[in-house]
């Protein structure tokens, strides 16, 4: 293996959303670092089931408003 050419590998504190923390390793950031996560487990719909449309920046609205004739006629 050679030396000098392998990330840092050290102690992070890794914080969720609703304010709960643990520890692990990483090469992310310095040691002592704290990654504050914006999406985890209890907030993805992939985990939670739940599904919220966000509209950032009217999106959403500029596609509904271009395939609104798209689809079938009923």
């Amino acid at each position: 293996m050679k030396n000098d050419i392998h990330p840092d590998y050290h102690e992070i504190t890794i914080e969720m959303t609703d304010g709960t923390s643990y520890k692990t390793r990483s090469t992310w950031g310095a040691a002592g670092d704290v990654m504050k996560l914006d999406i985890d487990p209890l907030t993805h719909p992939a985990w939670t089931g739940i599904h919220r449309l966000l509209d950032s920046g009217g999106q959403l609205a500029k596609f509904n408003k271009r395939f609104k004739d798209f689809g079938l006629k009923g």
